[in-house]
């Protein structure tokens, strides 16, 4: 049975349970600029990035995925939210983009087949794919709207790569996380697209959105619906909300999407809104209750945590949920299917 069959099979049957987040277990540890740079001759100051980790301080990763394992996690993903070139050239790292994936890709497994040993409960490695800090919808220069910082297919070909050194590392499914342009994320995932038939092997997309205001859009001006039909042939195994909000806030949001998706619904908040210092401070049984009303109104399929989350985050989610059942993904109507429109705007 393949990663996806087993996955699927398991969604069926219960809620699934993704990590929390790894900004804030890197924190923790209060490192340095030589931890992140470790033996590495590189120019710029490397102290905030923590792709990097995999390569210098791979003891603190594994163990931050094992962290989250322990407390209930199904699935983790890889530490490499921001390990394109475009992103890694802030850091002078573009040369290392490769080596980062791969060894964190191996990272997750490792934990994941370390966890399985102990439980005999399969466990799943998605690899995370940031939006990069660039936009192909929006011009940075108010003064020339018509100006971009990088075109369609430069960012593809630099998502292609990080999909192609995920794959090769052993990621089971590919994670386009935190959208927040959609062409962004359209690059991405054919990219993903490309990487997976160039493997040979199923990898799986799953797409995630995240609203960057109380309008309830992304920056590039699409609602979550609007997101979901653009993507949807990409034919992606969960699509779903990350990021910006806490559980309470994007609820409504995550109605919406779940009469309209069908497929598997992803959903990982952040512990509520950060305070005046930027720092969270929802508790984990707060969070595990808020989550919990999803799962009463049959809005997911499979839950975790985003910034400010922790492993006593997830833990609590994982023993709030334990037992409920999942969302039914909905049959839409075949008229709906072929024509991207919503069943409000079918005849009867």
């Amino acid at each position: 049975m393949t990663a996806e069959q087993t996955f699927r099979q398991l969604a069926a049957e219960k809620i699934l349970i993704f990590d929390g987040g790894y900004g804030t277990s890197i924190q923790k540890h209060g490192l340095t600029e030589a931890d992140y740079r470790g033996d590495l001759d590189l120019a710029k100051d490397q102290k905030g990035n923590n792709d990097l980790l995999c390569l210098t301080r791979p003891d603190i990763v594994e163990g931050i995925h094992t962290a989250y394992l322990d407390a209930g996690a199904d699935m983790v993903e890889t530490n490499t939210f921001s390990s394109t070139k475009i992103a890694m050239a802030d850091y002078g790292c573009e040369h290392l983009v490769w080596d980062i994936n791969v060894a964190a890709a191996k990272l997750a497994r490792s934990a994941c087949e370390k966890a399985g040993a102990k439980d005999g409960k399969p466990r799943f490695v998605c690899g995370s794919i940031g939006p990069t800090n660039k936009t192909l919808s929006i011009s940075p220069d108010v003064n020339d709207p018509a100006y971009r910082e990088v075109d369609y297919d430069t960012l593809k070909a630099d998502y292609r790569e990080q999909c192609d050194a995920l794959i090769a590392g052993g990621v089971d499914f590919l994670l386009v996380e935190t959208c927040f342009d959609t062409l962004n994320a359209k690059a991405a995932g054919m990219a993903a697209r490309e990487a997976e038939a160039a493997a040979g092997r199923s990898v799986p997309l799953m797409l995630s959105f995240t609203i960057t205001d109380m309008s309830g859009r992304n920056l590039s001006g699409h609602t979550i619906n609007a997101f979901w039909y653009s993507l949807r042939h990409l034919k992606p195994l969960t699509i779903g909300v990350n990021c910006a909000f806490g559980a309470d806030l994007l609820r409504p949001y995550l109605a919406e999407l779940s009469k309209n998706a069908d497929t598997l619904i992803l959903a990982y908040p952040n512990a509520g809104l950060p305070n005046e210092l930027g720092q969270y401070d929802e508790r984990p049984e707060t969070t595990a209750k808020l989550i919990r009303d999803w799962v009463d109104e049959g809005l997911v399929n499979m839950v975790g945590g985003c910034c400010g989350t922790t492993p006593a985050h997830i833990g609590a989610v994982a023993k709030a949920l334990a037992g409920h059942k999942p969302r039914a993904v909905p049959e839409l109507p075949v008229v709906t299917r072929l024509a991207g429109l919503e069943p409000m705007h079918i005849a009867a």
